[in-house]
């Protein structure tokens, strides 16, 4: 089992930028494939972005793509969340996640362990 502890509440502007962290303790963050989810009110989890154990290859969510970049440091145990032209359609609590072995998935059930969710609210 791997612990994960997000940063607290953002408010930002839109159209600014804004990046999230991720911190790990316990196991060996390098064992875990590493995934960005968000949550807006009243609605379903929705995929944002999954990175391999190394970093080689990620996924994005189409709403993300192009605006978002996920990225990790293994020796800092941390993973990050680089957010570009933010609209206030991002508005969400954003929870980072955690899966055993290097397989990414944007299936937020295959995913073990969760942090307790950052929310950010993107104001027009």
């Amino acid at each position: 089992q791997v612990r994960l502890a997000e940063s607290g509440v953002v408010l930002v502007q839109a159209w600014g930028s804004l990046r999230l962290s991720c911190v790990a303790s316990g196991r060996s963050f390098s064992c875990y494939a590493m995934a960005w989810f968000r949550q807006a009110p009243g609605k379903e989890r929705e995929f944002v972005a999954t990175i391999s154990r190394a970093g080689a290859t990620t996924y994005y969510g189409d709403s993300v793509k192009d605006r978002f970049f996920i990225s990790r440091d293994n020796a800092e145990n941390t993973l990050y969340l680089q957010m570009s032209s933010l609209k206030p359609e991002d508005t969400a609590v954003y929870y980072c996640a955690a899966k055993g072995g290097d397989y990414t998935s944007q299936l937020p059930s295959e995913y073990a362990d969760w942090g307790q969710g950052t929310k950010v609210t993107v104001s027009s």
